[in-house]
């Protein structure tokens, strides 16, 4: 199979039968060994491209298009999908490209009798792509913004009430760009300038953190793990958002630390290397995989100090009352922070899926509340951007358990201070350092 064909597979099985985008690409660039580097990039960026620009791509369509797109069969409509994305967003390929490979992968699926239809499609795309109608900006901005920039309008709808258009609209631009690959340095093994001379040896490309001196960002890599710099566990893959929270937690040497909500086992990680390795991290989780996949994780970066726990976040465990001196509750969310990554996440979640996990972190924060030694501090993060989550529960919180807020400013980058920080929390939106989109807030359990 050659790339397109490759990219109309994982696309089919992403959209028709609800795989996770990461998942099935993983699996089918697995299975295609014969790829070059530049090869594997061009289907990552063809199948993650189509779907963080779904909406305006069957907008498109449908505009140019007499047979309604929920007529078309699987193939012949993901087919049109990808061709779109090329025609319209990828400027280095030719648009006649574009549309001879789709007329040829149609009849190399069967569908000769559709190729006509398809070829004519997408010509008519070609000849009208810079005088497609949107709806108004003025008139009509959630349909704007849903379109241009593809989300639900349910998104669209709820940011708006927090945040104004303009800064909506950033968040959508920037999460529709390729994501960066964040890591974090093993300080308890190497530093920044050791790490950045053994990475390119291997010909990685690497550049500094935006707001941590322990984050680097690689590029020019296809499979990070056969790096000599991995394998040798001088860092973890992590987001430097992500990073700020164990960073906020503060954890000291000695320290009994817990994360609730640990897999795949970033924030215990870091929170280790920032102690040294010294003391007690309680890992839990309530999948047994992956814990074992953190397990490998602490393993191969030598450290000593995490102890797995298999549980359920949200029921009280009694073992564990007043035990930490820190927690981290990194709850279960919507994700829409980190859509840069996971484009599937804004067609696959609803508004009712937001107010059934704002049950689920409650309990979490519920039960972790009284594993806090009194004086000791708990860190409630999510890696999304929605107010019922994050604020929300945060003043839900406040309200319903003996603890107060934190302020947080001594101990954030100078480049990431805000207003709300002396409140105890922040949100970080997607586009403000180049990071996923996060939320945390930190208590302190009164005396």
């Amino acid at each position: 199979m050659n790339e397109r064909e490759i990219a109309l597979y994982a696309i089919t099985d992403i959209l028709s039968e609800k795989g996770y985008n990461n998942i099935v690409l993983r699996n089918i660039l697995k299975k295609n060994k014969q790829l070059s580097v530049v090869q594997r990039g061009f289907v990552t960026e063809l199948v993650n491209g189509t779907l963080r620009n779904l909406i305006n791509i069957d907008y498109i369509i449908s505009s140019f298009s007499r047979t309604p797109i929920n007529k078309m069969k699987p193939l012949v409509i993901n087919c049109l999908r990808i061709s779109v994305y090329q025609i319209i967003y990828m400027d280095k390929i030719p648009d006649s490209a574009a549309c001879n490979e789709a007329v040829s992968l149609i009849k190399k699926k069967g569908f000769q009798g559709l190729s006509g239809f398809v070829n004519g499609v997408l010509r008519n795309i070609v000849r009208n792509k810079n005088s497609i109608k949107y709806p108004d900006e003025e008139k009509d901005p959630i349909g704007f913004l849903s379109v241009r920039y593809s989300y639900p309008k349910w998104i669209i709808e709820y940011w708006l009430n927090e945040f104004d258009f303009d800064k909506v609209r950033a968040m959508c631009v920037e999460n529709n760009l390729a994501p960066r690959i964040g890591i974090c340095i093993n300080t308890c093994k190497t530093n920044a300038s050791e790490l950045k001379s053994i990475l390119a040896k291997d010909n990685i490309a690497v550049t500094d953190g935006c707001i941590s001196s322990d984050s680097l960002y690689i590029s020019r890599t296809s499979d990070i793990s056969q790096a000599e710099a991995y394998q040798q566990g001088l860092f973890h893959i992590m987001d430097e958002s992500s990073m700020l929270a164990a960073k906020l937690l503060d954890p000291r040497e000695g320290d009994v630390v817990m994360d609730v909500c640990a897999a795949p086992g970033g924030k215990s990680f870091y929170c280790a290397y920032l102690m040294k390795d010294k003391g007690k991290i309680l890992a839990g989780d309530i999948h047994e995989h992956k814990l074992k996949l953190l397990e490998e994780g602490a393993r191969r970066l030598g450290l000593n100090i995490i102890e797995p726990v298999l549980s359920d976040a949200s029921v009280f465990d009694a073992r564990y009352a007043e035990t930490a001196d820190c927690l981290i509750a990194d709850a279960p969310c919507s994700g829409l922070g980190l859509v840069r990554k996971k484009p599937d996440i804004k067609y696959n979640k609803t508004y009712d899926d937001i107010i059934s996990l704002v049950e689920l972190q409650r309990k979490i924060l519920t039960a972790s509340a009284t594993y806090v030694k009194k004086g000791g501090t708990l860190i409630y993060s999510t890696c999304t951007v929605s107010y019922k989550e994050n604020l929300g529960n945060v003043r839900w919180f406040l309200d319903n358990f003996d603890y107060e807020p934190v302020d947080i400013s001594p101990l954030l980058p100078d480049k990431v201070k805000c207003s709300t920080a002396k409140d105890g929390y922040i949100q970080i939106l997607p586009g403000d350092f180049g990071t996923d989109g996060f939320f945390i807030a930190k208590f302190v359990r009164k005396s």
